[in-house]
């Protein structure tokens, strides 16, 4: 499934939750320094989706905020997951 995130780098604390402009905010400590913000992107998706690191990459918008996300794993289940997502504030 692709996913659009709204990246917040360089934030308190990690977390995943919450929509602007319909996309899925992700807030991550790390900032956009040499990839560092991407990784911890990949992983807090990771850990908030309940899948594998390695199923989930950067599609497009790796130097950008607005980032479109690629998950592999059970779209019903994903599906439902994004949908809590969003409406996490």
């Amino acid at each position: 499934m692709k996913l659009t995130v709204h990246v917040r780098p360089g934030s308190v604390r990690t977390s995943v939750g919450g929509s602007h402009d319909g996309a899925v905010v992700v807030r991550v400590r790390e900032k956009a320094v040499d990839g560092r913000a991407n990784d911890a992107v990949v992983k807090a998706l990771a850990e908030e989706l309940h899948v594998p690191r390695r199923a989930v990459t950067i599609a497009s918008g790796g130097r950008s905020r607005r980032k479109i996300i690629e998950v592999v794993g059970d779209e019903s289940e994903l599906n439902s997951s994004v949908a809590k997502l969003l409406e996490a504030t």
